[in-house]
């Protein structure tokens, strides 16, 4: 890779992270070309030479974030561990993106709303890949006799429900704290699994 293509892909990378600091603090609607370009000490112009709009930076700031996290939960379930713990840890790790990367990965809920056609694909691609992780992760405890699931995949899909729902209602400044939280849903989702 010529130096030239390492420094696009370099400011391309401080774009994405500054968006979805942005994303994250103002929500979808209220980020703005004019507020991620003022954060970033440029022009809202320059911005389009790095991305096609306001749909691609933002296209660009989830996937970002979801192969991030993707790649988290492959670490947890490769690591040591029972299948419980092992679980735990995956719970733990969705639970922290929901609640810090909330905006951003809130999009993985309804893609088909947010992205166009040629988004979509990979999109789902790397969705279908993540929620895998958690069949694997069942599979895991099911052969090693921790977890009695008669039905894997619609027990997959509750839990990822029930954790995809903590961003519609929980408040960082709340009564529980997030790892008082991560701790509440491991011990329920437990109580499915066995």
């Amino acid at each position: 890779m010529k130096l030239s293509e390492k420094k696009i892909l370099k400011k391309k990378e401080q774009i994405l992270l500054s968006a979805i600091t942005i994303v994250n603090r103002r929500g979808y609607d209220g980020a703005t070309m004019e507020e991620i370009a003022a954060e970033l000490m440029m022009t809202k112009g320059s911005l389009y030479y790095y991305f096609n709009n306001k749909s691609d930076l933002l296209y660009q700031c989830h996937k970002l974030v979801l192969a991030q996290a993707t790649e988290e939960l492959e670490e947890d379930l490769r690591g040591e561990g029972t299948a419980e713990e092992i679980m735990r840890k995956m719970i733990g790790t969705h639970i922290n993106y929901a609640v810090d990367e909330k905006e951003t990965f809130n999009l993985i809920i309804e893609p088909k709303q947010m992205f166009n056609p040629e988004q979509i694909e990979p999109v789902l691609k790397l969705r279908k890949h993540y929620a895998g992780l958690f069949d694997q992760a069942i599979e895991k405890g099911v052969i090693s006799g921790e977890f009695h699931v008669k039905e894997p995949i619609i027990v997959r899909m509750m839990i990822l429900g029930a954790m995809n729902w903590i961003q519609q209602w929980y408040n960082p400044d709340g009564r529980m704290a997030k790892d008082e939280l991560k701790q509440h849903f491991a011990d329920a989702i437990m109580k499915l699994l066995k």
